[in-house]
């Protein structure tokens, strides 16, 4: 065993009790409603009429574990389920809340495999780091995993963002690997790790654009050869990358056609022509209903309805409260601006380090008499795993600014342990000490060595600071890692002043507006909740729903703050809202108190 591998067992140790720790008291957020009942309906009844727009994986481990811990009971006599089409928020409720099951076990055991997860990705992040970029920057890079709130926050539940995260890293490392040697085992270990990928998530597709650049790349990269060499060198690594695809595609078919077998055949099709009506390019449609007529590929056909379901949703965008304004459009500000306020300074402070050694490492290099093109392919070639995680970080996040869906920081997830390898790589080139210099006089040569001493243990000195301050700031956040803003927002409790929804209140703090009220013996409260979880069930009698359109109610009032900010932010260029979806009498009062962070709860006149 490796001396790094006991400190990065002892990080993982940490993360998971932290997550396991945190995450009892947390209810159903809004994406789970959906998720959970979706897993259970492919594990207990070998069914995928419910949320189709996600693929199966992580859900499917997510409702086997609760099936064979908590052995609830999953109701297939609901309308919900027998004739609604794609009725996952009904069914949800129906099954979690209302059929005699205990929902916090459900809920829980769900989230488990989610956490193991997000532990055996951290453990992968930290092996090929190590591999690549050595043991330092390996534990650099896991630490900054570890301890990131929105990592803790989102590796909790059971959505497909860290399952999102795992596809693309696997994705790509496994690409590189490829490219490296590309021999029979690596081939198949390309496919299946795409295979795989693709059923985590549907932006996953994704990887083939990318693979295709990171190919390109690589032959453009190769030292020595002729226009013709390079060709025949891409074609072959193509039809290579045909053959992995050929297994990708029947991992995917394997993985639906277990998933699809109980699906009436007639039902999924009158499902897929209904959830397609709208969509646009009449020729993939088609293609879809063709392949689900086919009883041997109507599996890709389910697949094939996730992938156009979801490309259609990302280009109708979604409301969202951003900087006081509400919009439908989207904007171009929103990724970069989350990404800096909902990471810990810390890590920003460390990042500054990272891009100003890159930099300087890159002008540094040896002059040599060839042309920057040149120049550029041979650091390509000599730094093709940084190359292409900078490559795929940057693709991403163009593709993610110029889309209109703005619901959460969580849709450049898959980026950041790339970010965090790139930070702990030249962090450790900074850590690095500097070359000796020929030194003729004893009394030089010891100069130069109390200089260096003094110059390591000032940075080392500034690292380690920037760590402590890293994992105290994540620790103190606990158990609120949804919410967490960084200071320059002014800290998680004015973080609704940025952004809402899965940034900061996603439904999960219903069971604490519950502890809060027994506390201070609130018999009756008015409530709009937004979540997954259900208010009837953790609160009883005790609540009234209440709506904006209802006007001003007396006495106890609590608001989820996604739909507080929805109706008090101004409306944006182009956006109406109706009078009555406005909170503007709620504006001269003060809450009593913020549950959570997310809650608001108001005393009224």
């Amino acid at each position: 065993m490796k001396k790094s591998t006991i400190p990065a067992i002892g990080i993982l140790a940490i993360m998971l009790v932290v997550m396991i720790a945190s995450v009892w008291n947390d209810s159903a957020t809004m994406d789970e409603l959906a998720h959970i009942p979706a897993g259970f309906g492919y594990i207990t009844q070998g069914d995928y009429r419910l949320n189709p727009e996600h693929p199966p994986l992580v859900k499917a481990l997510s409702a086997l574990v609760a099936e064979i811990v908590a052995r609830p009971h999953f109701p297939i006599d609901t309308p919900y389920w027998r004739d609604e089409i794609n009725g996952q928020w009904a069914q949800g409720a129906v099954f979690l809340y209302e059929s005699g099951n205990d929902a916090d076990s459900v809920i829980f055991w769900s989230r488990l495999p989610l956490i193991i997860l997000t532990a055996v990705l951290g453990w992968l992040i930290f092996l090929w780091t190590r591999k690549k970029f050595g043991a330092m920057t390996a534990l650099l890079a896991l630490t900054f995993f570890a301890f990131s709130p929105t990592i803790l926050a989102h590796g909790r539940y059971v959505t497909t963002d860290i399952g999102a995260t795992l596809g693309f890293f696997i994705g790509i490392t496994s690409f590189i690997a490829f490219l490296e040697r590309p021999d029979r085992k690596r081939i198949i270990i390309a496919g299946l790790c795409f295979g795989i990928a693709q059923l985590l998530k549907f932006s996953l597709v994704l990887l083939v654009p990318i693979d295709l650049i990171l190919l390109t790349a690589w032959v453009a990269a190769g030292a020595m050869m002729t226009f013709g060499e390079r060709m025949r060198m891409a074609l072959n690594l193509f039809g290579r990358m045909l053959i992995a695809s050929l297994i990708a595609l029947a991992v995917i078919w394997g993985a639906y056609a277990v998933l699809v077998r109980n699906y009436p055949q007639e039902k999924q099709l009158h499902d897929t022509q209904f959830l397609l009506s709208s969509y646009g390019l009449r020729s993939a449609v088609d293609m879809d209903i063709a392949l689900i007529r086919n009883p041997v590929t109507r599996p890709l056909g389910e697949y094939l309805l996730g992938v156009l379901m979801v490309q259609q949703r990302s280009a109708g965008g979604n409301t969202a409260f951003f900087l006081g304004e509400v919009s439908a459009a989207g904007s171009r500000l929103y990724f970069p601006l989350l990404y800096v306020l909902k990471e810990p300074l810390a890590l920003h402070f460390l990042l500054l380090v990272a891009i100003a050694t890159g930099v300087w490492k890159f002008f540094r290099m040896p002059r040599e008499d060839i042309s920057i093109i040149s120049r550029m392919r041979r650091w390509i070639g000599r730094h093709f795993a940084e190359f292409s995680a900078l490559a795929f970080i940057a693709f991403y996040w163009l593709f993610s600014i110029k889309s209109p869906l703005n619901i959460g920081v969580r849709h450049v997830l898959p980026t950041f342990p790339f970010i965090y390898i790139f930070i702990a790589q030249h962090t450790s080139l900074w850590l690095a000490p500097a070359q000796d210099t020929q030194a003729r006089t004893p009394a030089r040569q010891l100069s130069q060595f109390a200089a260096r001493l003094i110059v390591a243990l000032g940075k080392y000195g500034v690292v380690c600071l920037l760590l402590l301050w890293l994992v105290i700031d994540t620790i103190i956040a606990s158990p609120h890692f949804l919410s967490y803003y960084n200071e320059l927002a002014g800290g998680s409790r004015n973080g609704w002043k940025i952004a809402v929804d899965s940034n900061y209140d996603w439904g999960q703090d219903l069971k604490r507006l519950a502890d809060f009220m027994d506390q201070n013996n609130i018999g009756k409260i008015s409530l709009e909740y937004f979540g997954g979880g259900s208010p009837r069930y953790y609160l009883g009698e005790r609540f009234e729903p209440w709506q904006s359109s209802k006007g001003r109610p007396h006495g106890y009032f609590a608001v989820s703050s996604t739909f507080r900010q929805g109706a008090l932010g101004a409306p944006a260029p182009g956006f109406y809202r109706r009078p009555e979806d406005s909170y503007d009498w709620l504006m001269p009062y003060e809450p009593i108190a913020q549950i959570g962070n997310s809650i608001f709860v108001y005393d009224l006149p």
